[in-house]
């Protein structure tokens, strides 16, 4: 039976898929902060569908394009997870997008181009735009605005719900470490 593309993980499952060894993805996750399986009872590990594009973004670059580990780094602390995302799934367009946009953000803004603190705080609302690290760089047709009583959820605040999740079961782990 196939795995949904929003379940998550075993480390044997990312490894046999990227063709690394398991000891090898224990090691990245001392070398790279932003890979965080999330750990269950006996510490076994399960890797969100985010934390398995970024390994393979690393994977390539360390391995395809001779990068060390301290370059990655690098990259990653320069242009942000997405960046690996896209170059590990071969996406041109989505790596110059962000590149262009890093560019743009390292230009100074004028005064009336700077966002206003109170436009961002709406109620009801995050303050930051949701991510898109849980779905890739571009928008797919059951992305836009859903109707009110279809039952159903954007994938915008899908993605949120399933963040805060994760970091509920990380506090229960946590938890139940100190029972």
């Amino acid at each position: 039976m196939e795995k949904s593309p929003d379940a998550f993980r075993t480390i044997s499952e990312v490894a046999e898929d990227l063709d690394l060894p398991q000891h090898v993805l224990r090691f990245w996750e001392t070398r790279f902060t932003q890979i965080k399986p999330m750990k269950r009872g006996g510490g076994r590990r399960y890797y969100r569908p985010q934390d398995v594009e970024l390994i393979k973004g690393i994977r390539h670059m360390l391995y395809d394009q001779g990068y060390t580990i301290k370059g990655v780094q690098k990259l990653l602390r320069e242009n942000g997870n997405q960046f690996l995302v896209a170059i590990g799934n071969g996406d041109v367009a989505a790596v110059e997008a962000i590149a262009q946009r890093k560019q743009t953000e390292a230009t100074p803004m004028t005064q009336a181009a700077q966002p206003r603190l109170d436009e961002e705080m709406v109620v009801g609302e995050p303050r930051a735009k949701p991510s898109r690290r849980f779905f890739g760089l571009g928008k797919a047709d059951d992305e836009g605005p859903v109707q009110p009583g279809s039952g159903k959820l954007s994938r915008d605040n899908r993605a949120l719900l399933q963040e805060a999740l994760f970091d509920l079961l990380e506090c229960k782990r946590l938890l139940d470490q100190v029972r």
